[in-house]
């Protein structure tokens, strides 16, 4: 197994999104080949993908990392491990390249949120030094 940038918005990229976004949430649908591309040359993001040891994809990281007047913030979003693969270390191998990358661009700290009924994710998280925050999260659906 070996994490690496996305380099292109392909068909095995936008392959791989069909299959593992539906593990993650049935809330969003999977990105257009067209999102992933927009992804892929963001300037602000970072698209993190884990392969298998036969160079199939089973597992993505987004990592945005900006910077905001008061210093440079970075956020981890969509996590998610193909469901075949899941305990093999490769969501901390995905979590331990993003934390190098954001230090590398110079954030203090870095943010992600996890679903509860995630417990495997958020056992993760907990264990690799993540501090849970008390917050009151809220969504408006149009």
């Amino acid at each position: 197994m070996w994490i690496e940038i996305a380099a292109e918005a392909d068909g095995e990229l936008f392959d791989a999104f069909q299959r593992l976004v539906p593990q993650l949430t049935k809330n969003n649908p999977p990105p257009s080949l067209t999102d992933l591309a927009a992804l892929v040359k963001s300037e602000s993001s970072t698209l993190l993908i884990a392969r298998a040891d036969d160079s199939s994809i089973v597992g993505a990281l987004s990592l945005t990392v900006y910077r905001v007047p008061t210093g440079i913030r970075s956020i981890i979003e969509d996590v998610v491990v193909d469901k075949s693969a899941r305990g093999q270390g490769i969501g901390e191998a995905l979590m331990r390249r993003a934390l190098e990358i954001a230090k590398e661009k110079g954030a203090a700290h870095l943010a992600l949120t996890s679903n509860p009924m995630r417990e495997a994710a958020n056992r993760l998280y907990v264990r690799m030094g993540f501090k849970k925050r008390e917050t009151n999260a809220y969504i408006y659906k149009f």
